[in-house]
């Protein structure tokens, strides 16, 4: 190679969530996904290119039943997301939102077993305002390049998390930390990349600059493009497949699970006794028909058949029929798959009033008999309840916040929302409603379409309060509910949904179908 050029290859993946394993485990059956694939890939890239560097952008240790299973019975041994990328052989890592569902000791645990870096630079331990899991950069060295890699996490994680999982943590605005850190980088280390790695999405188009969503700070990486300095954003958390620039900053987002990964390929000139990037670029690359890595299964291969025989086991029996074919309809027309986990709710809390919402589209409900993988499909969140003491004029705020979920398609019929959909689904922002009546008219304006509000047939009063059980992210404001932030708590269940399921069909061997049609969704 002629030593005045030089090619950097940077991977990484983002939002892997739990899939280690190539396996859909739902369904049980094979994927084109997950650190075992990608392991081999990695393998590749280094016998192919001289200059090589693999980090990951966040949220790693969360997402499958098997990362659920390893929490539930076998956290005293190592996290085998944490194993997998140890034998990969990251550079460095950044911890994403996710990173906190299972609270402090696991995360505390993985970043202990890991033989990388997390790179850290905003979330900082308030007893020292100092960065709690790692540096707040990293340099990296090939031949005489150098490169500087710095990582922040978006600092809305207070919105969302457990209050026990982040205490003692400080969460340091995501765009300013950058910012000050990416000068101090470029005066202090003068690197001759610098690559910024954000859990964190877009806040805008990034052609136009039109904002896509409402400016709370939750991602803040087309501000970051404005940064000077920085040569490359990895970004993540949005789940969004991107390439492209803004800026002359190199952008990249690759999915979620483990399916996609983005690879950076920066072209560099040694001018003037300093390296100079004279190309860059950005391409997502697939796992189909990259084989397994033999090593990286036999990691997992113990745990992997724990959580298999976990799966497997029958805990209850329906009568009736709770599956789901159309997920609109379900949202829609009251469904006793919804009313199912209403039911569940309102029993473990002793309240009369609860929220749900269907968590993903390719939730499939129930059948006549249920595993733990038909609960661990359908509720793949380490959700825990809260009761809540609302206002009725709270009540009615949530509501209307939920009947924004849908809108009219040119044929006059009820369609969801575009911005619902893109730039990230989020299906999961709109609740459904137990223990009130109420009807959403689709056709009314937004703020004004839910009518017809009653409790034990009377009107709902705007003034008095009433207790509501539901999930902890929804009731700390997740999903901008910010008419649930800050209200009294009335009581914490500090148990997992799955758990928390798993118990009701214990006490219910036989669970019967029923739907109470409380609520209405139309045209007008």
């Amino acid at each position: 190679m002629n030593k005045q050029t030089a090619t950097l290859k940077i991977l990484y993946t983002s939002d892997v969530h739990g899939n280690a394993m190539p396996i859909s485990y739902g369904t049980n059956e094979p994927t084109e996904t997950g650190l075992a694939k990608y392991a081999t890939a990695v393998k590749q890239a280094r016998k192919e290119n001289e200059h090589v560097i693999v980090l990951d952008n966040g949220d790693l240790i969360q997402g499958t039943p098997f990362m659920t299973h390893y929490v539930k019975q076998h956290k005293h041994k190592e996290n085998p997301m944490i194993n997998v990328m140890n034998q990969i052989g990251i550079d460095g890592a950044v911890i994403g939102n996710h990173e906190f569902n299972f609270g402090g000791e696991v995360l505390d645990k993985a970043v202990k077993e890991s033989h990388f870096p997390w790179i850290s630079a905003n979330i900082l331990d308030t007893a020292t305002n100092k960065p709690k899991y790692g540096p707040p950069y990293i340099i990296k060295t090939l031949n005489d390049i150098k490169i500087a890699i710095t990582g922040v996490t978006t600092h809305y994680i207070p919105n969302w998390e457990s209050p026990e999982h982040i205490k003692g943590l400080h969460f340091a605005d995501a765009y300013e930390t950058l910012k000050k850190w990416t000068a101090y980088i470029q005066e202090s280390e003068k690197p001759d990349v610098l690559i910024a790695s954000y859990h964190g999405g877009f806040e805008r188009d990034l052609e136009t600059g039109q904002e896509t969503e409402t400016l709370t700070g939750e991602n803040q990486g087309y501000n970051m493009c404005d940064i000077e300095g920085i040569d490359v954003l990895l970004t993540g958390h949005q789940h969004r497949k991107i390439t492209g620039k803004v800026n002359n900053v190199l952008v990249v987002q690759p999915g979620n699970n483990g399916a996609l990964y983005g690879e950076i390929t920066m072209n560099l000139a040694h001018v003037n006794g300093e390296w100079k990037i004279t190309e860059k670029a950005a391409q997502l690359r697939n796992l189909l028909s990259v084989s397994t890595d033999e090593d990286a299964v036999q990691a997992l291969e113990v745990l992997e058949a724990s959580t298999q025989e976990w799966l497997d086991q029958p805990i209850g029996h329906i009568e009736g029929d709770m599956s789901i074919s159309d997920p609109l309809q379900v949202r829609i027309t009251k469904h006793p798959f919804i009313e199912f986990i209403q039911k569940v709710q309102m029993e473990e809390s002793g309240v009369d009033i609860s929220v749900t919402s269907l968590l993903n589209n390719t939730s499939k409900g129930f059948t006549s008999a249920v595993t733990m993988r038909d609960v661990v499909s359908n509720y793949m969140y380490p959700n825990t309840l809260v009761v809540l003491e609302l206002t009725g004029k709270d009540i009615k705020q949530a509501l209307e916040k939920s009947a924004a979920y849908f809108t009219l398609n040119d044929n006059g019929e009820i369609a969801v929302n575009p911005s619902y959909e893109t730039p990230k689904p989020q299906h999961y922002n709109y609740d459904m409603w137990e223990g009130i009546d109420y009807i959403i008219y689709v056709g009314e304006p937004v703020g004004s379409r839910v009518k017809n509000i009653t409790y034990h047939g009377q009107p709902l009063s705007d003034s008095e309060s009433y207790h509501v059980v539901l999930n902890n992210y929804r009731a700390t404001g997740g999903g901008n509910y910010d008419m649930f932030k800050g209200k009294p708590v009335v009581k914490e269940i500090q148990k997992d949904a799955v758990e928390i399921i798993r118990s009701y069909f214990e006490r219910h061997q036989l669970v019967r179908a029923t739907v109470t049609p409380n609520f209405e969704v139309k045209v007008k």
